[in-house]
This record gives C-alpha cells, structure tokens and sequence, in this order.
C-alpha cells in the first residue's frame, strides 16, 4: 500500500488534469438535491484551493454560511455572506474576518479532500485540522471530490475519521 505522502502528490497531479468547474457544478447540482442540505439551516463550507472543488455557489442559496479557520491546532467556525472579506491564512487559504461560533451550529460540514476510499477516509493535506473538528462533531459531514480521487482503500491512522458521505462527479 501507498503511503499518505506519495498518494497526496498523486492526487495533486491528477486534480491539475480534471475540469474543476464541470465537476464542482455538477456536485453544487446534486448537494442541492440532498435532503439532509436542504433541510439544514447552518452550513460550513470551504473555501476552494486552487484544483479544489469549488462550492461557493451554494452562497446564493438561503442558509446560513460559515467558513473555517485555522486557530492553533484547531478549525473554528466563522460566519460568511458573498461580499465579506477574506484574509490569507499562514496555509495560504482565505479565511473569514468574523467572530467565531460554536462548532455545535453547522448541522451540515463540507469536508476539503485530496482523495477518498470506499469506506469514506479522506486524504487530507495533513494537518489533521479537519479531523480533530470531525471527532467533536455531531455535523453530517459531506466531501465533494472527483470520482476520479476515490480509491479502493487508503491508508488509515488511528486519529482518522471517515466522513458520513462522499458525493462525485
């Protein structure tokens, strides 16, 4: 098996490939088209990296929207309407300026992955930001990913969590 590190170049190099805007659409199209997003109030998102499927159009949609941010070791929980400012994290991701909420509120996660596996882990970038917020929280957590990133079996560390889902395009 593969380790984390090799996977993760692999992953980078095949999203370089895709047709990010096709495949992010057509994930935006069947997220609206779940119940559990449709029912949910609260809804943190993420912001999209370059190659990144890009869920910002879900903004236009009535709910309330938070982005993450990275504090420390943790990811808070922050706010977010179209037109607000953005700053550059030290990861160089935009993050929101507003005051954080508790992590309780969003009852829908997205969940950022470089790739998935049948048995939804995610192979994230590695900072474990993502699954220390997943461990405390009680949010249905969704990745959005290319059909083309989901592997039959990643390795697996004991702080991984899985996600509750994987939707593809």
């Amino acid at each position: 098996m593969e380790n984390k590190t090799c996977l993760r170049i692999w992953a980078k190099s095949l999203r370089k490939t895709l047709d990010t805007d096709k495949i992010s659409n057509a994930i935006v199209k069947k997220i609206r088209s779940l119940d559990i997003y449709r029912t949910a109030k609260n809804v943190m998102i993420f912001y999209p990296l370059q190659f990144e499927i890009n869920l910002l159009p879900l903004l236009e949609d009535s709910k309330n929207f938070y982005l993450p941010k990275v504090d420390g070791e943790n990811l808070l929980v922050c706010p977010f309407k179209i037109g607000e400012r953005l700053v550059k994290s030290e990861f160089n991701v935009l993050e929101p300026l507003s005051i954080p909420v508790s992590s309780d509120i969003p009852e829908v996660v997205f969940v950022p992955a470089l790739a998935v596996d049948k048995n939804n882990f995610r192979l994230g970038y590695g900072g474990g930001f993502y699954d220390r917020f997943l461990e405390s929280s009680k949010a249905y957590s969704i990745v959005p990913v290319s059909e083309k990133l989901v592997v039959e079996k990643l390795p697996v560390d004991e702080f991984d969590i899985p996600v509750d889902c994987v939707i593809t395009a």
